[in-house]
């Protein structure tokens, strides 16, 4: 089955940056495009950042555009996620996502995405 194993999350101050990882399994990952998404306590999941399944530029959330950079490598079946310039309002716990098979348009909502990373939490400290 598909598997979604993340890494990356921590403590960082302010203006500190941050590499999430999303290691795939059980499915051809070449093929999908893929999204991060995040949830802080007692809101609602938020898309952050998406990439189509044949790569290229990714696309953004307002709130991270210019910050955050989303990213695949295909021989290694992993997505990232760089974070830079944190700011406390991006604690959250991160989650990546699957989304559809040669997709290529953007995908902004969780229903559009088939299977979920654990989560890995970042905590931005002022």
């Amino acid at each position: 089955q598909v598997q979604l194993e993340e890494s990356g999350g921590g403590l960082v101050q302010a203006g500190g940056s941050l590499r999430l990882s999303c290691a795939a399994s059980g499915l051809t990952f070449s093929d999908y495009s893929m999204g991060y998404f995040r949830q802080a306590p007692g809101k609602e999941r938020e898309f952050v950042a998406g990439i189509r399944w044949n790569g290229g530029s990714g696309y953004y959330a307002d709130s991270v555009k210019g910050r955050f950079t989303i990213s695949r490598d295909n021989a290694k079946n992993t997505l990232y996620l760089q974070l830079n310039s944190l700011k406390p309002e991006d604690t959250a716990v991160y989650y990546c996502a699957v989304g559809g098979r040669y997709r290529t348009r953007s995908s902004y909502y969780p229903s559009e995405y088939d299977h979920w990373g654990q989560g890995t939490h970042v905590t931005v400290s002022s």
